[in-house]
């Protein structure tokens, strides 16, 4: 698996999948959810809105997925990040979840590209480069049982997550 890092919009990101960090309700937001939403279309609210009336709202840490409707990706997986509390509530093995299930989604559906942002480094308040050394590594401990999954991009919205992430990428 290729493990790849991009500074960019993650709504322009050419991949299968693209990864939302979104919130529990799954109906839009701030930061990469709302772009995602506004980029999208229709298609991926309503989607959303099934998903909520088959199942309520998405937890912390889980992951589902719906078309990426006008995205040049094919689907949108949606995963909520932890809000940080300051490290001991839990929230480096939530954070995690929320990479590894998103990787789950996308080889269940046996895709071979997926694009992640910064998930819970926004208005979530996770410091930036604990959450790139989880999002890291918990990509890398997933790479060995990866079977459709050949390409995994970090996407970048910012200079600051941009270098934390080519510095721990580089120093492998």
């Amino acid at each position: 698996m290729d493990i790849k890092l991009i500074r960019g919009d993650i709504t322009e990101v050419d991949t299968e999948a693209i990864v939302n960090a979104a919130n529990s309700s799954l109906l839009g937001g701030g930061g990469v959810d709302g772009a995602i939403h506004r980029k999208g279309g229709p298609a991926i609210l309503q989607a959303c809105r099934e998903i909520r009336r088959r199942q309520g709202g998405c937890p912390t840490g889980e992951a589902v997925i719906t078309t990426a409707g006008n995205l040049p990706a094919r689907y949108v997986i949606h995963t909520v990040g932890p809000v940080w509390q300051g490290g001991h509530a839990g929230e480096a093995g939530l954070l995690a979840n929320c990479y590894r299930n998103s990787l789950l989604l996308a080889e269940d559906r046996q895709l071979s590209s997926i694009a992640f942002p910064n998930i819970s480094t926004g208005v979530y308040g996770y410091p930036k480069a604990e959450a790139a050394r989880v999002a890291i590594q918990t990509v890398k401990d997933f790479a060995p049982q990866a079977s459709s999954l050949k390409k995994v991009l970090f996407v970048c919205f910012d200079e600051e997550n941009y270098r934390l992430y080519r510095q721990l990428l580089q120093g492998e």
